[in-house]
């Protein structure tokens, strides 16, 4: 078990100190101290949280009195980190862009609103690659994220700030965004929890494009009950919100108390050859659906062929970056770093036969998982298919031998939740021997949110694997 020093109360389960604050146990300007001295204690280390908000985040505190307890989503005064891709008033949003790097926000987010109307307090805003292209979190105003379990290794991407503030205890919850994996991938290498939900239900698509649906917000944890409770925030209709859905009847807290009975779980080591894994991602993957099946659970290798998954998915793509990226204005887009330039370049020249294909394409994998998933309640797949390599790499040139030809081919493995609008779940699944965090990956049925969580919960129950903080294990110079 990895040592950790920090606060005691950061280490707590969110939903543990959101009941303390009900109770009025602790104050929510305790849990601001706590979480601002866990950031001055690990935050060279890691460099997760890269804006603060100190004074707003003391300044929410007179707002907690008019949010609703009883909500589902209420969080009473929670500190809460803010993925610097959303905007909040009055904070720095660079969106990890060198020509965004001194904006600041007039108004927040229709989203953030939601949030801070339940109760949450922002901290701050935490680290992205630059406007969220990558699998790997750096750019040019704030640097490196570097992974809580080895500096010298990457935390993943985009969301790679929200999950190491995780995992070092820095706050309770960290919003995210997710388009390939940017939810996922860090939550699989820094050893927490993170959900890719139903699009609609945490928000919707970027704010100028609003009815895209790949590009999406998402709660982060240390565990699966936590997620919930961070969903129950985020969700629930906003006219402001295009695609934003209605709160379901049954929270996403309540639905996890209703014991999910006779689990059936597909599994794939990789998606039926989609892409490559390494040996030791396999073995660990594996490893996990075995102790799955001896606690009850029923778990089948299988996967549904799905022909039309990667070309799909990469016009798809290609049609959020130019619907979004490539309006950015001049004066920010001169300074964007190669990678993200190539990403508008191939959305701005497919050609309208691509985008209709696309279209076609991901409703032919939708209902080929929906027919699939009759059988099963969630698709198991691997996260990514190989441990976190160093913070310089921006991507793996090799995996199990197979060469990288962009950063997009290796995250191979998130593309079948974003193509088909499922919700899908990263969690830890066991460690290398190395030590470093492994995630597994269960993608649910339509809108099967709380099927999703339902199963990870009786997972994360049978793997047994740490949940608490950690302090940095500080390898870099």
């Amino acid at each position: 078990m990895a040592e950790y020093t920090g606060p005691e109360i950061c280490a707590k389960p969110a939903r543990d100190v959101v009941e303390m604050l009900r109770r009025k146990e602790v104050s929510p300007k305790e849990l601001l101290d706590a979480s601002y001295e866990r950031m001055d204690q690990v935050g060279d280390a890691v460099n997760a949280t890269v804006t603060q908000c100190r004074e707003r985040a003391y300044a929410q505190i007179d707002a907690i009195k008019d949010t609703d307890p009883s909500a589902p989503g209420w969080l009473g005064g929670l500190p809460i980190g803010i993925k610097d891709l959303n905007e909040v008033s009055g904070v720095k949003t660079t969106m990890g862009s060198w020509g965004m790097r001194d904006y600041i926000s007039p108004n927040s987010s229709p989203l953030m609103k939601i949030m801070e109307s339940r109760g949450a307090i922002t901290t701050g805003k935490t680290n992205t690659p630059e406007f969220g292209a990558g699998g790997n979190t750096f750019n040019d105003v704030f640097g490196y994220t570097r992974n809580p379990w080895d500096t010298r290794k990457n935390a993943g991407g985009s969301s790679g700030g929200a999950a190491a503030s995780l995992a070092v205890g820095e706050t309770w919850l960290s919003h995210g965004s997710d388009l390939a994996g940017s939810c996922r991938t860090p939550a699989g290498y820094c050893g927490v929890v993170g959900l890719r939900p139903t699009p609609g239900r945490a928000g919707g698509g970027p704010g100028p494009a609003g009815f895209l649906n790949e590009g999406i917000s998402g709660p982060l944890a240390r565990d699966v009950e936590d997620c919930a409770l961070f969903l129950d925030n985020m969700t629930g209709f906003d006219p402001r919100i295009p695609l934003s859905l209605h709160a379901p009847e049954v929270s996403f807290q309540d639905a996890l108390k209703q014991e999910k009975k006779n689990i059936r779980i597909a599994f794939s080591e990789d998606q039926g050859g989609f892409a490559p894994v390494e040996r030791e991602v396999r073995d660990i993957l594996s490893g996990a659906m075995q102790i799955a099946q001896k606690s009850g659970m029923t778990v089948e290798e299988d996967c549904p062929e799905m022909p039309a998954l990667y070309d799909s998915y990469v016009a798809l793509r290609g049609m959020h970056y130019g619907a979004v990226n490539n309006f950015v204005p001049d004066e920010v887009k001169k300074h964007f770093k190669a990678t993200l330039q190539e990403n508008i370049d191939v959305g701005v020249q497919q050609t309208s036969h691509d985008i209709y294909l696309a279209q076609r394409g991901r409703t032919e994998v939708y209902q080929q998982m929906r027919v699939f998933l009759n059988d099963f309640d969630v698709l198991a797949i691997p996260v990514v298919g190989l441990e976190p390599g160093p913070v310089e790499q921006e991507w793996p040139p090799v995996v199990d031998g197979m060469e990288m030809p962009d950063y997009v081919d290796w995250l191979r493995f998130s593309f079948l939740a974003t193509t088909a609008a499922l919700p899908a779940l990263a969690m830890p699944a066991g460690f290398t021997k190395s030590g470093m965090p492994i995630g597994i990956q269960l993608i649910g049925p339509p809108k099967g949110d709380a099927l999703v969580l339902q199963v990870g919960l009786a997972l994360e129950r049978a793997l047994n694997l740490p949940k608490t903080p950690i302090d940095p294990n500080v390898t870099h110079v």
